[in-house]
Parts: C-alpha cells; structure tokens; sequence
C-alpha cells in the first residue's frame, strides 16, 4: 500500500488528483480514528493494570532512548548540532500507531500473546508515545526559534494524557447509557461514535490554551469505557469497525506513501541509513529496559522489541514542518523522516506479521 502511494503520488506519477491529496492529512486522521476506536473496543484494561510498571513505562522510555541515540549519532554522522539532532530524533521517535495498532488487535483477536498482556502492553504504550514525542517536537521546534525551553509544554504531557483518558471515559460512560435508554441500530450507533470522535479531534485542534487534552486517547479510552458499560454492544460495533477498517486502512497507507518524496532519498546517503538504524537499536534498548523484571522470555521481549519499531502517521504529519519554517536542518529532517517512513513501515509490519504466531502463545482460554 505504502508503494502504491509513492507511485501514485506527486513525487513518481502524479496520478493522484490534488483536491485528494490537500485533504490526505484528514483522510489519514479518520482512518487512525477508526482503528484506534476498535482497538479501545476490544483492548483489556484490567490486563494493562495488572501490568503496571511496564506498561508506565513503555509510554516514554523507549522514545527517550531513541532521541538519545539521534543526539548521539546525528552530529557525528549527518554534521548537524545537536538541538538539530534533537529536532531529528523527536521526529523519528513516535513509533507508528496505524501500523502497529491493527496488528496489536489482531493478535489479541487470534488470544496471542494475550495471557501475559503483550498486545495490550504494546498497542496503549503506541498511543501514548505520540503525544510525548510530539510535544517534544514542539519544544525543541521552539528553542530553534529562539522561545527557549517551555515548561509548561512538559508539565502538559501527563495532564493532556490524564485528560484524555478522563473525557473519553465519561464519553464512553454517557454513550453506553444513552444506547441502553435509546434502541438503535449498531450502524448508527457507529455514525454517533464517529460524530463524537470527530467532534473530540476539532476541538483539541482548535485549543489555543497551555494545557490540552489528546484526543486520540480519548477516542481510545471511549471504546475501553463502553466495553465497561455495555459489553455486548462492544462487541459487535468492534466486529463492524473491523469491516470500516478494510477500506479506510488503504485510504491511510496510501496517502501515507503519497508524502513520501523519493528525490530525497538519493541525496542522503548511507550517513542518514546509518543513523536511523542505530536510534532504533537505541529503542529497542529502551523497550528491553521497561521489560525487565516481567515474565516474559527471551522470544516475547524481541517480538515486543521488534513490533515497537514502525514509522509512518506522525513521521508523515511532522517530518516537513522545520522546512516549512525555513530551518536550516529542514532538508535534513524530512529526509530522515521519508527513510524511515520507507524503510521501518514495511519492515517492522513484516517482522509483526511473521513472528506473532511464532513467538506468541495462545492463551488457555483459546485452547479450552
């Protein structure tokens, strides 16, 4: 899907019509909407409790230790300072929901990995990475232009995360009451989420105040709370997301790879190649980190390594705004931001799809 998007886009045969691709950011937003909706719908939060530490832990330290390993590397490698390198690094940090996500949710589907919490472990750690990395983004963005370092853009971190998970778990608390009271079809059971979901997004873009909440995790948290609530219906809207998920994951990939301009990708060289593989030994460090001390084996702890790699959504959202500002390290970070996008987005798909059945074990209750 991601090459088809390269093909058909601006940048090899430009096929794809303009008023497409000037609304491809929003078309992408709907699709991770959607898939983060059915991964709320069928995630087990009293699984994600039990694992406690791990799960804090996963939100931001394998990030941390990617943006480390850029400020380590990128100076010596691609001869930026190191606040570019960290302007690079926060880019290159967010691991991928929309690749990551659909995947997680299978696999608790198919009950692998699901005893010791793998899949939920993973998929809420992808959802809270983003917001993390991208406020740092933002920072850092900031002190290279001259704002200097904000506090309160790292005090709102936990509070646009907290928030989050508060509004979309009375959001899922007054839907699953108003479902119970009012008898509909699930089809507009779904418009009604999809409307509300929409609503959530509009509102955080259009926040001008310090402290924000994440949408995207209150979306999320929307689907945890109406399993809560209303199980059945939880149920069934999941099975109906899963076929909404069919169409809108080829609108996402594709558009995905429609940003990917490839005439940068001759101009790198093996320096950005390099440096991008060992950011993300440097993650795959951090996330080694958080799994210490819990009873997974050798072969869960890479698979749980190797599934917290894929770039794409945010990489494709952020990697062009330091040109787009007139940044001297512009050029540089939408060209690290592209490789990653072609080389992590299929590889770690690959590496996901091909070992989960492997190294995951299926849980009693599918064996009973």
């Amino acid at each position: 899907m991601l090459l088809t998007g390269i093909l058909l886009g601006p940048y090899v045969c430009n096929v794809l019509d303009s008023s497409i691709l000037s609304i491809s950011a929003d078309i992408r937003k709907i699709a991770l909407i959607i898939i983060l909706t059915r991964a709320g719908l069928s995630l087990d939060i009293s699984g994600l409790k039990k694992i406690g530490r791990p799960a804090v832990m996963m939100c931001f330290v394998p990030a941390s230790f990617e943006l480390l390993g850029m400020i380590v590397f990128g100076p010596k490698l691609l001869g930026v300072s190191v606040l570019e390198a960290a302007v690079i690094g926060a880019v290159l940090a967010a691991v991928s929901p929309a690749v990551v996500v659909p995947r997680m949710v299978k696999s608790m589907e198919e009950g692998r990995g699901v005893d010791k919490n793998i899949p939920q472990l993973i998929l809420a750690g992808a959802s809270v990475d983003d917001v993390y990395v991208i406020v740092l983004f933002t920072t850092f963005l900031g002190m290279m232009q001259g704002d200097g370092i904000s506090i309160i853009r790292f005090v709102n971190i936990p509070i646009s995360i907290l928030s989050g998970i508060g509004i979309g778990l009375f959001t899922g608390w007054l839907l699953a009451l108003f479902f119970q009271k009012v008898h509909l079809r699930d089809t507009v059971k779904i418009m009604i989420m999809l409307s509300v979901s929409f609503l959530l997004v509009t509102i955080e873009d259009d926040l001008t105040t310090p402290i924000t909440f994440s949408a995207l995790i209150a979306i999320m948290f929307i689907g945890i709370s109406l399993q809560k609530y209303r199980g059945e219906v939880a149920i069934r809207l999941s099975s109906k997301y899963s076929k909404l998920w069919v169409a809108a994951e080829v609108f996402l990939f594709v558009l995905v790879g429609a940003t990917v301009n490839i005439q940068y990708l001759g101009e790198v060289g093996i320096a950005a190649v390099l440096v991008i593989a060992g950011a993300l030994c440097f993650r795959m460090l951090g996330v080694f980190v958080c799994l210490l001390g819990t009873n997974l084996n050798k072969k869960e702890r890479l698979f749980s390594m190797l599934a917290y790699t894929p770039k794409a959504t945010v990489q494709a959202a952020i990697g062009g705004i330091p040109l787009s500002l007139g940044l001297a390290c512009g050029d540089i970070v939408l060209t690290v931001a592209v490789l990653a996008i072609v080389i992590t987005a299929p590889l770690g798909a690959f590496a996901i799809d091909s070992t989960y059945k492997k190294w995951l074990s299926t849980s009693k209750s599918d064996l009973l």
